[in-house]
């Protein structure tokens, strides 16, 4: 596969599964979650847009990096890892605000951060800058569950 093909691949996939989860729970969020009580570091939510749309890109980068490396074991690990922590990114979505199911959501995204970490760890045995790339989503998704958390224990 020609190797720009391969990298808008990586790419678009994880825009895309953002945009899919994002599409199908804007509503709960203009409506659900602007009643609920929230900490004080609650960030605006216009935050959140461009913050995941960044994550996504580099998370993209990252997985195309990965691609280019010789096929190992590990290599197929880190990439079974990454679809699952993906696959996880696009779940809590539809748990916090289509399903208002904060306790799940809460758990969800632990098992998430773990998975992001393993992912990392196993990336980072493959392609130092790789892994690296992703060090960004790891400390957003760190905000993001003790936000979770907070927002749990306030409601």
């Amino acid at each position: 596969m020609n190797r720009y093909l391969k990298l808008s691949l990586c790419i678009i996939i994880p825009l895309a599964i953002g945009g899919i989860s994002g599409f199908a729970t804007v509503a709960s969020v203009n409506t659900w979650y602007v009643t609920l009580h929230k900490p004080s570091f609650n960030p605006p939510n216009y935050l959140f847009g461009p913050v995941w749309t960044t994550l996504y890109l580099l998370m993209g980068i990252s997985l195309y990096m990965i691609l280019q490396m010789p096929a190992t074991k590990i290599k197929h690990s880190a990439i079974t890892l990454f679809c699952i922590q993906l696959l996880l990114n696009f779940c809590w979505s539809f748990l916090f605000f289509k399903f208002q199911l904060l306790g799940i959501a809460f758990i969800e995204i632990i098992v998430m951060w773990v998975s992001i970490l393993t992912m990392i760890i196993l990336f980072f045995e493959i392609n130092r800058k790789a892994a690296l790339l992703q060090v960004p989503y790891l400390l957003w998704v760190s905000f993001a569950s003790v936000l979770n958390g907070s927002i749990w224990f306030l409601n």
